[in-house]
């Protein structure tokens, strides 16, 4: 057990490590993501405050779901969605100070990184087999996360796919270096 939760501490350190490189060296982070000027984030945070009125995840245009299932409403919604623009917004209506929460941000980041990692060691001490077949197990770990969240958000919320293929080399680099500390610790319980 100890092996175990040493590789998870190792390989949540070695993920954490490379998101840092990831996002602050690499341009990874910022892949998908572009710059708005002040005058155009000024109008825009104005328009949504005055427009939504709790925190949410906003999908523009918008059906309910009663309304899919009307077949004229929903025609009309498809030909009118193909007209104008797309938005998902993550929105919350009061703001936080995020050099003050930063300490915080990277403490729950390190965290999952570990519990992530943790997790990872675990399997892979269920696993009979070579070094190489455990850091591959890992590796696929990582990209499974990717092709469970990652991809179904580029398939149905369009998130841009410069973002998405960012998002696998990060999942795939990042799980390739903590399953070569997590395989090299964690030995198969059965051989």
């Amino acid at each position: 057990m100890g092996r175990i939760i040493g590789a998870g501490l190792l390989g949540g350190l070695l993920i954490f490590l490379w998101g840092f490189v990831s996002h602050m060296v690499l341009p990874l982070g910022m892949m998908g993501m572009v710059e708005v000027d002040d005058a155009k984030e000024t109008a825009v945070i104005q328009t949504l405050g005055a427009n939504f009125d709790k925190s949410g995840i906003y999908m523009l245009p918008f059906m309910t779901e009663a309304e899919w299932n009307d077949e004229a409403k929903s025609k009309a919604f498809g030909e009118y969605a193909a007209t104008v623009p797309y938005a998902f917004v993550v929105y919350q209506p009061k703001g936080e100070d995020t050099n003050a929460a930063f300490m915080r941000m990277l403490g729950v980041q390190f965290g999952s990184n570990v519990l992530g990692a943790l997790l990872a060691a675990i399997i892979a001490s269920f696993l009979v087999g070579s070094y190489l077949q455990r850091v591959v197990l890992v590796t696929m770990m990582g990209v499974f996360a990717w092709v469970a969240i990652s991809v179904p958000y580029w398939n149905w919320y369009r998130f841009p796919l410069d973002f998405t293929l960012a998002a696998l080399i990060e999942h795939g680099v990042g799980w390739l270096i903590a399953g070569l500390a997590i395989a090299w610790l964690v030995k198969p319980r059965y051989a």
